[in-house]
């Protein structure tokens, strides 16, 4: 017998509003029927999580369709606020209990950390204020989402203007660079609105909790348990002292090579020696059947994982009009599938993002064992490792796509692109903490912050008559208007993910079992234990960050340049 029934509309309050009224009037005496609470209130969750999962990828592959537009902000304004509320009475409800230290510590302990900070920081006043940044961010992916250029004769996505960027040819790289920031600035002013009010909500939002500012209670609304903003400072330190140096140092390369007076944004993509862009295939079809066969290569367990998203149902993965920009990987709580997104237009970047997303869907696929939602949801900066670590592990089966030289070129281009990842990943972060603790800056000051960070962690890049561009580069990053603070994990992993690759370089088959055993636990352990799990090091500071950066510049001194 299961509590939901199998009619259930997931997405309407008024059927969703019996059940969770039934959970909040149980008893929480016993141990028993504490944890019968709780998996039913599990149960239920999977059935919201799936319904609005499924509106949110409906909507994101049709940005331009009002009907789906319409149902997810339907769920968003009228369940989603609903749920929060009932979602607080039931985590006091199971505070309340007075066996509640008598749960198995293994199997709740994490949870339960989780819903002490949960109810720490609930405010009534802020469920409307979630809805309306819910729906803000809806309007930045549908304005990202509408933009396309004339360029040669026809119409195309910013996704697309993308493979331009690699050309040999100097003046077209150029063109199309103007175009596409020309058909950003277009729409600049509506979208440094946006992050105004976004701005505002967020901190009143702050406000409302009892913190000074966005950033500190993000912090805690994030569940980061295991560092502090003075752990991601030290981040942002490591990246400028250990990675800037030797970024500028290939910038430098780049540009000798490329016989140029100073770099220009237009050449930051292209050869260095003139050979056509790399194209690992030309339709969406082929980059599928070949990721397949990588993942094979690596193992027949990943391989047949991999292949179970072929079913028709689990991918979307070419760039058109009216579909949102990004990539991402989402579950559907209730079946535990995995679902991908993205917009591939023949790059070696999109392959990189197939192998990252599967990456996340294989951690939802070992997780899906974990019975309770919360089990199986694991923490952000973990997540990660599972995605870029597969970005790594396919380095030798890249041959599936490209000539030896070819597949050489494609290792360098990635590994090259980790270097330059951490100062990104560090310019985001920085940006972030600088405008949530700077609540009442101007846009200026903005700006002007934001030349600060790419002065200290860009490429040497020469920016004349392309000032204007150069301020709104922020504008194209996603995760600052609908998942704010959702970057730094992005650094935290890339080390864990190095560190996978490199016990794979002395043992596939050591390190392949190592990555099972740690996804399997879903988001069942804390933060560092799950690294442990991995035989990780959980730590991103200066010494960590050089010794892993180290050993990806001996393998660039292996590679043809």
């Amino acid at each position: 017998m299961t509590f939901v029934p199998d009619t259930l509309d997931a997405t309407n309050w008024e059927s969703l509003q019996p059940l969770y009224e039934d959970l909040v009037q149980r008893s929480v005496d016993t141990v028993t029927g504490l944890e019968e609470l709780i998996r039913d209130e599990s149960e239920l969750r999977e059935w919201v999580s799936e319904a609005g999962s499924r509106l949110y990828v409906a909507m994101t592959c049709s940005t331009d369709d009002e009907v789906k537009k319409e149902a997810y902000l339907d769920f968003v304004e009228n369940t989603e606020p609903k749920l929060s509320e009932i979602g607080d009475r039931l985590n006091r409800r199971i505070m309340s209990s007075p066996v509640i230290n008598e749960l198995d510590s293994g199997t709740y302990g994490v949870m339960i950390r989780d819903i002490e900070a949960d109810i720490r920081i609930f405010r009534e006043e802020n469920i409307s204020l979630y809805t309306e940044l819910t729906k803000l961010g809806q309007k930045y992916e549908e304005i990202s989402g509408s933009m396309t250029v004339q360029f040669q004769g026809e119409e195309r996505t910013m996704q697309q203007m993308g493979k331009f960027l690699q050309v040999t040819n100097r003046d077209t790289r150029e063109e199309a660079y103007r175009a596409v920031w020309a058909r950003r600035l277009k729409d600049s002013e509506i979208i440094e609105n946006l992050y105004d009010q976004m701005l505002a909500i967020r901190h009143q939002i702050a406000l409302n909790a009892g913190f000074e500012n966005y950033r500190d209670y993000a912090f805690v609304a994030k569940h980061r348990f295991d560092y502090t903003p003075t752990d991601c400072e030290d981040f942002h330190r490591a990246a400028e002292e250990i990675c800037v140096p030797l970024s500028r140092t290939l910038d430098a390369q780049r540009k000798e090579l490329l016989a140029v007076n100073s770099l220009r944004p237009w050449d930051l993509g292209v050869d260095v020696h003139g050979r056509d862009p790399l194209r690992p295939f030309e339709e969406v079809n082929q980059m599928v059947a070949g990721t397949s066969r990588m993942f094979h290569r690596i193992s027949n367990e990943l391989g047949t994982m991999f292949d179970s998203l072929r079913d028709g149902e689990s991918l979307d993965l070419d760039s058109r009009k009216g579909k949102a920009p990004g990539g991402y990987q989402i579950s559907f709580d209730r079946i535990r599938r995995p679902f991908i997104f993205m917009n591939a237009t023949g790059l070696q970047r999109d392959l990189e993002t197939m192998v990252h997303e599967a990456g996340h869907a294989f951690h939802a696929m070992y997780s899906s064992k974990q019975d309770l939602i919360d089990n199986r949801s694991p923490p952000i900066e973990f997540a990660e490792v599972a995605s870029m670590s597969m970005e790594l592990l396919v380095h030798p089966h890249l041959d599936e796509f490209y000539s030896q030289d070819d597949a050489d070129r494609a290792r360098r281009v990635h590994l090259e692109g980790v270097v330059g990842l951490l100062p990104w990943i560090a310019t985001i972060d920085a940006f972030q903490h600088w405008t949530h603790t700077h609540p009442s800056h101007s846009r200026e000051e903005r700006a002007e912050a934001w030349r600060n960070l790419r002065k200290r962690f860009g490429a040497n890049v020469d920016w004349s008559g392309m000032e204007e561009m150069r301020d709104i580069g922020w504008h194209r990053q996603l995760h600052l208007f609908t998942y704010p603070f959702y970057y730094i994990e992005y650094g935290i992993a890339q080390l864990g993910a190095l560190q996978i690759w490199l016990q794979s370089l002395d043992s596939l088959d050591s390190a392949l079992q190592n990555y099972a055993r740690a996804m399997e636990l879903g988001g069942k352990l804390p933060l560092p234990a799950l690294f442990e799990a991995a035989e990780l090091t959980f730590s991103f500071g200066p010494e960590t960050v050089k010794e892993l950066i180290d050993a990806v510049q001996t393998r660039l001194a292996d590679l043809p340049a």
